[in-house]
């Protein structure tokens, strides 16, 4: 399964019953570039995700922003790829001005998921948009 935008995950996600959203994350989240053990240290850890969430930017030489992320459960591990999905390897000033919030907004997640699941969204958005401005200055 391969998705190359927001807008074609929701065109399927739209039409799923909640369990079958549930193995939509999953798949996505299955389908992430996989993210090497070594960047998986305390300094790409994501604060305050009830589960495990590494994000890894590799910045390119055209400028633009490529993130390597993983988690250690597999819910958390497909938002984490929705949330790429909206991001991935766009010019590091224009993540750093998109509303990724937005953009998820249509998935209805807080509804969709456990409180759990999605109180580590906005320290992930945060993380990525933060590097995004860095690297951007």
């Amino acid at each position: 399964m391969s998705f190359e935008s927001l807008d074609d995950v929701y065109a399927d996600y739209e039409l799923l019953e909640p369990d079958d959203r549930y193995r939509l994350l999953i798949d996505l989240g299955r389908a992430l570039e996989p993210m090497p053990d070594a960047l998986k240290t305390d300094a790409t850890l994501v604060r305050g995700c009830s589960a495990a969430v590494w994000v890894y930017p590799v910045p390119q030489p055209d400028g633009r922003l490529h993130f390597l992320a993983d988690s250690n459960a597999a819910i958390t591990k497909g938002i984490v790829a929705l949330i790429l999905l909206a991001v991935q390897d766009r010019p590091a000033t224009e993540i750093a001005e998109f509303d990724i919030e937005a953009a998820l907004a249509p998935f209805a997640l807080r509804s969709q998921l456990s409180s759990n699941r999605t109180q580590g969204i906005p320290n992930m958005i945060a993380l990525i948009r933060e590097t995004a401005q860095r690297l951007a200055a």
